[in-house]
């Protein structure tokens, strides 16, 4: 893992949450993004070095609904850059991790992601995500 990249929290509603961090926090908006391979609505904000991503669910088969329904808003994942996401998930499979995908899936901002089981971290769900070396979107 190369270093954080963003902190996802789950939440109902983009538009009531991001006053909150914009005004509050004076965190700085950058843009959002319909993410459809994951059926979300995700918003990101600089913070620092790292970003926070808010996720809405676009519908009930949303994974973030269910894990609005059993959690409630809050922190969802923890994301981490590597630089070859696919030789990653070789290393942490052949280390007998659980992960949720055993192959890259699209994410925002173009990057390939794939998601650690939250038994393998304490709870935590645990993103991984493709350093994009060329045209990266900032997000």
């Amino acid at each position: 893992m190369k270093k954080l990249d963003h902190i996802g929290i789950a939440v109902s509603s983009i538009d009531a949450a991001r006053g909150f961090y914009e005004r509050m926090l004076g965190l700085t908006y950058i843009g959002d993004e319909l993410v459809n391979g994951q059926n979300v609505k995700v918003a990101f904000l600089e913070a620092g070095s790292t970003k926070l991503e808010l996720i809405e669910p676009l519908s009930e088969a949303s994974p973030v609904s269910s894990f609005l329904q059993k959690r409630g808003e809050g922190l969802h994942h923890l994301a981490f850059r590597c630089a070859d996401l696919k030789e990653t998930i070789k290393e942490l499979e052949s280390s007998r991790m659980t992960l949720t995908n055993h192959e890259p899936q699209s994410g925002a901002g173009g990057k390939k992601i794939a998601f650690l089981s939250p038994k393998e971290a304490n709870g935590v769900l645990i993103e991984l995500c493709e350093t994009i070396e060329k045209g990266e979107t900032g997000r």
